[in-house]
């Protein structure tokens, strides 16, 4: 995988098309609005700008604002970032120690560069400006409180009245906001991950340079994290929802055991994953859900930044195209095609990670050994996390199927 640069390189940027709201009679509003400005929203909206639409990003918050997640940037979402942007990289990973339950230690090592750490407040903003400097335009502290579609355009509630319309809208506001409700997407996993950010001294930061580690956690499909920016530490763990003690214990005993729990946590935080079931919906009529709205996320490793960002440039590509037509069936056609460029690609990855919880959550000792002491398994998974394979591609190989049955799979 090529190294990624810890500077943000900005997209050259275009002229800005004009704001709707300059000509008060022009009725059609916006050409895209897309709701959110994660990593998928900000995809969504600069793609399309890219395809010359008028686009309109709206957030709930104000940028830069602070996101629950590790951050890591593996070779799928490296490859997923639009051309000519550089992520503001914390810190380059070539090393990972692996525990299980704390114990059975193993630091391995690569000779290239395996994932890249990100803060996701400054990786949100600065890949939303990259879509402003491409022509959308930013509000920011709005919130959306209704959707509605009516004579071919989606009218958009904000929380203080005001309507805001659009042709096509992509939602990126998250599972548990208005755009997925409104799709109606529904889910057949739901975990719950706590995180705390660590500002630890600089021998400590110095000792964890480079370094992650990951520890195969007490709890059926859980794990913690160790990731460095700086001199911070993000640390985390992360467990199906309906353990919420156990959850909340395993990362006390995971910091204490770090020897970390003399450090008073900048930001202790919680949130709650969902993966979507494989049958739910990606749209209604003009309305796009992508990323954590659409419940696009790989279920055993809970990574959700590639699809975020895959998922937004498509959503925004089709709400480019949707933005274009008139017709029911027109905008049906574009939505179904959306349906299968996720499928394709992404619900086919999010299949085998649920292959791979369900053993994870079985044999998480028998993963370990093959990570940690296996030569193939390590280069598996480098493998997977520089973006050279995916998890469906292994899967489908006739050794791995042969081990796969013997987990009853």
């Amino acid at each position: 995988m090529t190294s990624i640069s810890p500077e943000a390189t900005a997209v050259p940027a275009v002229a800005t098309p004009a704001d709707p709201a300059d000509d008060p009679g022009d009725p059609s509003g916006w050409d895209v609005v897309v709701i959110g400005a994660g990593p998928a929203g900000a995809s969504a909206a600069l793609a399309a700008a890219r395809a010359g639409r008028r686009v309109l990003v709206l957030d709930r918050a104000e940028l830069p604002r602070y996101k629950t997640c590790g951050g890591g940037i593996i070779g799928p979402s490296k490859n997923a970032l639009p051309p000519g942007f550089e992520p503001p990289v914390e810190d380059l990973v070539r090393e990972v120690e692996f525990t299980l339950r704390g114990r059975r230690r193993r630091v391995r090592s690569a000779r290239t560069t395996l994932i890249g750490l990100v803060d996701r407040a400054r990786f949100d903003e600065a890949l939303t400006r990259a879509a402003v400097a491409a022509g959308a335009v930013l509000r920011e502290g709005t919130a959306v409180s209704r959707i509605v579609e009516r004579d071919g355009l989606v009218e958009l509630t904000l929380a203080g009245g005001e309507t805001v319309r659009a042709r096509a809208v992509v939602g990126a506001d998250g599972s548990a906001g208005r755009s997925s409700a409104y799709v109606g997407v529904t889910f057949e996993q739901v975990d719950l991950g706590l995180e705390a950010e660590i500002p630890v001294p600089p021998e400590v930061a110095a000792h964890w340079r480079g370094r992650i580690l990951l520890d195969w956690g007490p709890l059926p499909g859980s794990y913690g994290w160790v990731f460095p920016k700086g001199d911070t530490l993000t640390v985390g763990v992360i467990c199906a929802r309906g353990e919420g003690e156990a959850t909340r214990a395993y990362l006390r005993d995971f910091i204490g055991r770090l020897g970390l729990a003399g450090f008073r946590p900048a930001v202790e935080s919680g949130h709650l994953t969902r993966c979507r079931k494989e049958s739910a919906p990606l749209s209604r009529g003009r309305v796009l859900v992508a990323g954590d709205a659409a419940g696009l996320l790989e279920p055993w490793t809970r990574e959700g930044i590639s699809y975020a960002l895959r998922s937004g440039r498509l959503a925004g590509e089709r709400a480019a195209q949707a933005a274009g037509v008139e017709t029911v069936a027109e905008v049906d056609k574009i939505g179904a095609d959306y349906h299968a460029d996720v499928d394709a690609v992404l619900g086919r990855e999010m299949r085998a990670g649920r292959i791979l919880l369900d053993v994870f959550e079985r044999h998480p000792a028998m993963l370990h050994h093959a990570v940690t002491t296996l030569p193939q398994g390590w280069r598996v998974f480098r493998k997977v996390v520089q973006g050279r394979t995916t998890f469906a591609d292994l899967l489908e190989r006739p050794a791995a199927r042969r081990v796969l049955a013997l987990t009853g799979h």
